[in-house]
């Protein structure tokens, strides 16, 4: 198990990361999201052990993860860490830079493990070429597999995905965490991206400004956020009340509703109008952009919607 306890970092007097607390049982996927700058990325360097603490202890399986102070280098054997610099030897071959930790007392076992990791992120074909003839893309999916050439016991990833088409991002996704679950790898990603939380990770850890905020199940936190700043990690967010979508009865209480352009429709005779603005084309739907009383609203709709019609709108 990997745990945090009360753990603060600052660079100089500024405080990145605030005492934030947690635990990861082993096996477990977890995605970190948070706006730019909340801390995601030290949080990652911190675990691996790059950086030293102002306060606070991480501890995986009761033994304390040292920064620098402690260790000429740092990093602890059974962790690995993929930053976004990828670090790959440009003049050696992508066989060579997969296999450049394995032993190589057993030549054929060697082979074969690079040529597994290598069909997992898909860069068989590519084995001989050197890394410096390859795409942002190809090498951040070499350094993936080189990551995993020793089957570390926990992976940090730091936007693992955010060079990579996203045609070929989805199948290395689905390969990569099917992997890392069959093998029993706890695997933390730091991520901008919803997809990689609300897909693959059995939990996802919300940052703000250097606060953990909240920590639960990919599924709980999208379909019940916390406030408007969690909702708006997934997307576009409308903050409405009840009572504004339905009649209420005399004894049911008003509440706010944090609600997705898809948890809205047109209807015929909704209680909520609104003045249409936009429609953005995104391939099997329209995302339509409205004005109510000067509040900006989305809601979603199968075909494209004349600017500055009034339609009104219900949960759906």
């Amino acid at each position: 198990m990997l745990e945090l306890d009360t753990v603060c970092f600052g660079y100089d007097e500024k405080q990145v990361v605030n005492s934030i607390s947690f635990k990861i049982q082993k096996g477990q996927n977890i995605a970190i999201i948070g706006e730019s700058g909340c801390g995601k990325s030290t949080l990652l360097k911190l675990i691996y052990g790059l950086y030293d603490l102002n306060s606070g202890a991480i501890r995986y399986d009761s033994n304390l993860i040292l920064g620098p102070k402690f260790h000429l280098i740092p990093g602890e054997a059974y962790m690995k860490y993929l930053a976004q610099d990828f670090d790959l030897m440009p003049y050696i071959s992508v066989s060579e830079n997969v296999g450049k930790f394995l032993s190589n007392i057993h030549p054929e076992q060697k082979n074969t493990r690079i040529a597994e990791l290598l069909e997992i992120v898909e860069m068989s074909d590519f084995a001989d070429v050197k890394a410096k003839y390859l795409s942002g893309g190809q090498q951040q999916r070499v350094a993936l597999a080189r990551v995993l050439a020793l089957e570390p016991e926990v992976l940090l990833l730091d936007e693992p995905f955010s060079q990579i088409d996203n045609f070929r991002k989805n199948a290395l996704r689905r390969n990569l965490f099917a992997y890392l679950k069959s093998k029993t790898i706890t695997c933390i990603v730091a991520t901008h991206d919803s997809t990689d939380a609300l897909s693959f990770s059995d939990e996802t850890i919300v940052l703000q400004e250097g606060r953990l905020i909240e920590k639960a199940a990919s599924f709980d936190v999208y379909q019940k956020p916390l406030n408007r700043y969690v909702a708006s990690l997934f997307g576009e967010v409308n903050e409405l009340q009840l009572s504004q979508l339905q009649d209420l009865d005399e004894d049911e209480e008003d509440e706010p509703l944090l609600l997705y352009p898809h948890q809205l429709k047109l209807v015929e005779n909704g209680l909520l109008k609104v003045i249409v603005k936009q429609s953005y084309f995104k391939g099997n739907l329209y995302l339509i952009k409205a004005v109510h009383k000067r509040t900006v609203l989305f809601f979603e709709h199968p075909t494209e919607l004349e600017i500055n019609q009034e339609v009104s709108l219900m949960l759906s």
